[in-house]
């Protein structure tokens, strides 16, 4: 996925990059020379992830997405290791709860909002705030995470729909405000082949692949690739735009 030299010594964190979409985001931005921070909950698996990659290209830190502290840690260790950042990946999301909505526990629905949400936009105020790392001077790109449900209501996953329609609307209005300096971005897969995902096609994938028009799911490496053409200067005049990866699901009128 080496296809964009001008990444070459830049600096980017991932946030939720341990495994799936993450990690294949951050596979992919090292491949075009890249420096990489990632974090994760998981100290131990974060560590082993970020050994596989080349020496000098990746640290791990560990930690919630919406902890003041863990962001104030992150921060603190890019600026100490790389000094500077040019992309922030908000790719942390989680998805707890599955049912009608006329059901849904309301605390959980404060804990989906408050990391999927909340803080993506801390991550992104901290990011702008932080002087040490230049972000701004670097005509920085910021990178969200949205879904087609966002789009479309999927059963049982209304939620977490809602929550990503929040996302792609945070995406807009922050390219409107950044700009021209800040270019900010989202890439808004349908189900793509990882763990998070998997309660949505274990067991049944040939009937739900079956409302693609590419009769297939999708991959991490799908959405890694249009992450790298995102924050590249190939993408040099594109702001505020929710970028599906999708196998045509959108267009077909199929549901997540």
């Amino acid at each position: 996925m080496s296809n964009y030299p001008d990444l070459q010594n830049q600096v980017a964190i991932i946030t939720g990059a341990s495994r799936g979409i993450g990690l294949a985001i951050a596979q992919g931005l090292v491949d075009n020379g890249m420096r990489v921070c990632l974090t994760a909950r998981n100290d131990e698996n974060l560590q082993k992830v970020v050994q596989e990659f080349p020496t000098g290209t990746a640290i791990g830190v560990a930690g919630k997405a919406d902890d003041p502290e863990h962001r104030e840690v992150v921060l603190d260790r890019v600026a100490e290791e790389f000094g500077r950042l040019d992309v922030l990946i908000n790719n942390a999301g989680i998805n707890p709860v599955y049912g009608p909505l006329r059901e849904l526990d309301l605390g959980a629905a404060e804990k989906v909002f408050g990391v999927n949400v909340i803080s993506t936009l801390a991550w992104v105020q901290a990011t702008l705030n932080d002087q040490r790392l230049k972000f701004e001077e670097n005509k920085g790109r910021i990178l969200n995470l949205s879904s087609v449900t966002s789009e479309t209501p999927s059963p049982g996953i209304g939620l977490y729909g809602i929550s990503k329609a929040a996302v792609s609307h945070l995406t807009r209005t922050l390219a409107a405000e950044l700009g021209p300096n800040v270019r900010v971005n989202a890439v808004s897969p349908a189900v793509i082949k990882t763990n998070f995902a998997k309660a949505l096609y274990e067991g049944k994938e040939q009937e739900i692949t079956e409302q693609y028009p590419m009769k297939t799911l999708g991959r991490p490496e799908d959405v890694a690739g249009a992450a790298a053409f995102l924050v590249s200067e190939a993408s040099s005049w594109i702001t505020g735009n929710i970028f599906n990866v999708d196998g045509g699901l959108s267009v077909a009128g199929g549901t997540a």
